[in-house]
């Protein structure tokens, strides 16, 4: 008899995050790995950011524009809801407070070079001595093996690497990156799934691992089809022009009269919906049109029967048309997307009240569940919580916090 299912108390206000009661400490800086621990503290993660007193800490303090007395709006967007303790891992005390973090917490994690975890003491190995269920999580770009693996990386070289420029950008032109750090953005996520995967693991079993994920190998692993084709047959992708799909016809930007919209037919329902909607329902019949192999072969006419149609009304005008029956959208820009409908209904720009910049506004993660989306205060100051975390959470007293402090220990 399969078990019953539980009554669920599906009140918004009762419930916490699904990470609430998880510590996770932070060894990371820039943008993929403190975007990978945002998502974690939107889940209701408490999140520690270990930052170093002696260089400044997070490097993305500093990035322009608005970089107000080192807390750059860039550092804001990447830590909101987290705490800081500035603690200096070259002094032997400063060591040994990370090592009593470490047995109150329950996730270690880094975006350090691929060589560094080991050298800095970082890996489940070195660390399960001082807690056993501990999981290290480290988010490299060329991952910790590999003859790459001592070398920084970072996303526009990521996005060369892997092959994304060579089919990025109009046919004549030069190689092109996506305009925001995809894989930065992805390798964070994938981060953070691995990391969660195995804290689910050590939850169960008491015993927490490494978790290895790169920026490279998250891009590789994106290629998905392409790298099917490529591998399994004689196709050979290239940049294609009005940022259209290799293969699905038609699914592209068309200029209409006043932009440019995005439409994507994945269905045959969908490609007869639009011969009817633009008024040319005729090529429904036409041979040429008449499959997904026939569309792509004869790609040329099909693009320029409907570029010819598609401009001689506005965006709106199609868009209005379209809705509910053929996917499409506008071509907008950062402004517009932030403003627009489905956008402000989902609720995924937050308010976060800042005391030098006043209130900001900042996007939230994109998974939305009860108590998610919850850590709403500002990014930390560097070494915020330092005192506080020392006091409270490994009962230091005072004289020992300014014996720490004196050694250069903690800042």
């Amino acid at each position: 008899m399969p078990r019953e299912a539980p009554e669920i108390d599906d009140s918004n206000s009762a419930r916490k995050g699904p990470l609430h009661g998880i510590r996770v400490l932070a060894i990371s800086q820039f943008g993929a790995g403190p975007f990978a621990t945002l998502n974690l503290a939107d889940l209701g993660a408490e999140v520690i950011k270990i930052e170093d007193p002696t260089t400044g800490g997070d490097v993305a303090r500093y990035v322009p524009p608005a970089a107000n007395n080192a807390d750059s709006l860039y550092f804001q967007s990447f830590n909101r809801g987290k705490k800081s303790i500035a603690i200096n891992l070259r002094k032997p005390g400063g060591v040994d407070v990370f090592h009593r973090l470490v047995e109150k917490s329950d996730a270690v994690f880094n975006n350090l070079r691929g060589d560094l975890p080991d050298k800095l003491g970082l890996t489940y190995e070195q660390l399960k001595e001082f807690n056993p269920s501990i999981v290290t999580c480290s988010l490299s770009g060329f991952g910790r093996t590999g003859p790459r693996s001592s070398e920084p990386g970072y996303d526009p070289i990521m996005q060369g690497v892997a092959g994304y420029m060579s089919i990025t950008g109009e046919p004549d032109g030069p190689p092109g990156k996506a305009g925001v750090s995809i894989i930065d953005f992805a390798g964070g996520y994938a981060a953070a799934f691995g990391l969660v995967s195995a804290l689910l693991e050590a939850k169960t079993t008491g015993v927490g691992r490494d978790v290895d994920v790169s920026l490279l190998d998250t891009a590789i692993s994106m290629l998905t089809y392409f790298a099917s084709w490529q591998l399994n047959s004689d196709w050979q992708p290239t940049r294609t022009a009005n940022s259209s799909h290799q293969t699905i016809v038609p699914g592209q930007n068309f200029q209409t009269s006043d932009g440019w919209i995005s439409i994507f037919c994945a269905k045959e329902h969908f490609w007869q919906r639009l011969t009817e909607l633009t008024g040319l329902p005729e090529l429904i019949s036409d041979e040429r049109f008449a499959t997904f192999t026939a569309r792509y072969e004869n790609r040329e006419q099909l693009v320029s029967i409907l570029s010819d149609r598609l401009s001689k009304k506005t965006s709106s005008e199609w868009l209005s048309l379209f809705r509910g029956h053929v996917p499409s959208g506008p071509v907008n820009s950062i402004e517009q997307a932030l403003e627009d409908e489905q956008v402000k209904a989902r609720g995924i720009v937050v308010d976060v009240d800042h005391p030098t910049y006043g209130p900001i506004k900042q996007v939230a993660s994109s998974i939305t569940t009860d108590g998610s989306n919850q850590a709403n205060s500002p990014g930390p100051a560097l070494g915020e919580h330092t005192d506080q975390l020392l006091k409270n959470l490994l009962s230091l007293d005072p004289e020992k916090i300014v014996q720490l402090r004196n050694q250069g220990a903690v800042g």
